[in-house]
């Protein structure tokens, strides 16, 4: 799961120009059920998505520390994408800039306070879903996360259809689904990002979700880059 060997010029587009970038099989079928399978074992903690207000089903949060592959992954993704966070906050005229590590973003969250981390397995059971939401609580944001499907449509479950939306000034929001199969990983904006509209660049502003899941269990995976409070 070296992320220097991806095609970060086309991520880069598919992300300026939908918000979103999709890696068919980066994961793989086998370790996305591995990673399925260990839900319990890997140290989450169950949290219903009732208690949230999000939904329903359950997540499996990692509130102290990602299991080793999981903070591998976010390691080696983060310089690649900090790179077009920093391009984002250049276009929007933001002045701050991300830090070229992670281990140096990680440092900066801390002394803000935030401590918790969000990443999390999802486990949704029929009718359940996930509510349309941000991941950008907190002084320190990342402006991109990762998400990953972990079971397979039309044979381990029906529906549950990952849901992005898009509001943007003056217009309607605009929805996409993304096609995503088992062991696919996709790139998301967490918040904000900038178009290049007719008059220069302007903001919109993404909230992902997961549809009503109609038969079967949908296993998925988000992996945030900053903690909360």
């Amino acid at each position: 799961m070296n992320g220097a060997r991806l095609d970060w010029a086309e991520i880069s587009d598919q992300l300026d120009e939908e918000g979103h970038a999709l890696l068919p099989g980066w994961l793989g079928a086998e370790a996305a059920r591995g990673l399925a399978e260990q839900m319990a074992a890997l140290g989450a903690v169950r949290v219903p998505l009732a208690a949230s207000g999000l939904g329903s089903g359950d997540l499996f949060c990692f509130e102290a520390g990602l299991p080793a592959p999981l903070d591998a992954w976010r390691t080696s993704l983060y310089p690649h994408l900090a790179a077009i966070a920093n391009r984002w906050n250049h276009t929007l005229g933001v002045e701050a800039r991300y830090p070229p590590t992670f281990t140096d973003f990680l440092r900066r969250t801390r002394q803000a306070g935030q401590t918790r981390g969000q990443s999390h397995l999802s486990r949704l059971g029929v009718d359940d879903h996930l509510l349309l939401h941000q991941r950008n609580e907190g002084e320190q944001v990342f402006p991109l996360q990762l998400v990953a499907l972990l079971s397979e449509p039309d044979v381990d479950f029906e529906g549950g259809e990952f849901v992005t939306t898009e509001q943007r000034p003056r217009m309607q929001s605009r929805p996409a689904v993304l096609p995503l199969k088992l062991g696919d990983v996709a790139l998301i904006a967490t918040d904000e990002r900038p178009v290049q509209g007719s008059r220069g660049p302007y903001r919109v502003r993404l909230k992902h979700a997961i549809g009503r899941v109609r038969r079967g269990e949908r296993v998925g995976l988000e992996l945030s880059f900053h903690d909360v409070r």
